[in-house]
């Protein structure tokens, strides 16, 4: 019995599995990846964590000058003091998705 019920219970979970997970990618924005894998760790949820009062906040973006995507571009592709310059890691094409999911979460208040 507990062979049958470990069996129907792991048959359950990879049938789960095989049928939410590619639905989840499909929903998945590509650019909120390019963020979490190339910016999220020192910018996690907008914020800063080596200098917090030069966050991605919408208030802070427009304080710093950096409330357009050709500014935003810019810092991302050259970076600037703390700031890691990406042009060699990403594409022209990622560095603008980047940019515009920094403005577009900035909007949103990064909820």
């Amino acid at each position: 019995m507990k062979k049958l019920i470990t069996l129907i219970l792991c048959t359950f979970c990879l049938w789960t599995i095989n049928f939410t997970l590619p639905a989840n990618a499909l929903n998945t924005d590509p650019r909120a990846e390019i963020f979490d894998v190339h910016c999220a760790g020192c910018h996690i949820n907008g914020g800063n964590i080596i200098r917090r009062g030069k966050n991605l906040k919408k208030n802070a973006l427009k304080k710093y000058g950096m409330d357009s995507l050709e500014a935003i571009t810019t810092i991302v592709t050259n970076g600037k003091n703390n700031m890691s310059a990406y042009k060699d890691r990403l594409t022209t094409e990622e560095i603008q998705h980047v940019a515009a999911y920094v403005l577009e979460q900035a909007e949103k208040d990064w909820k």
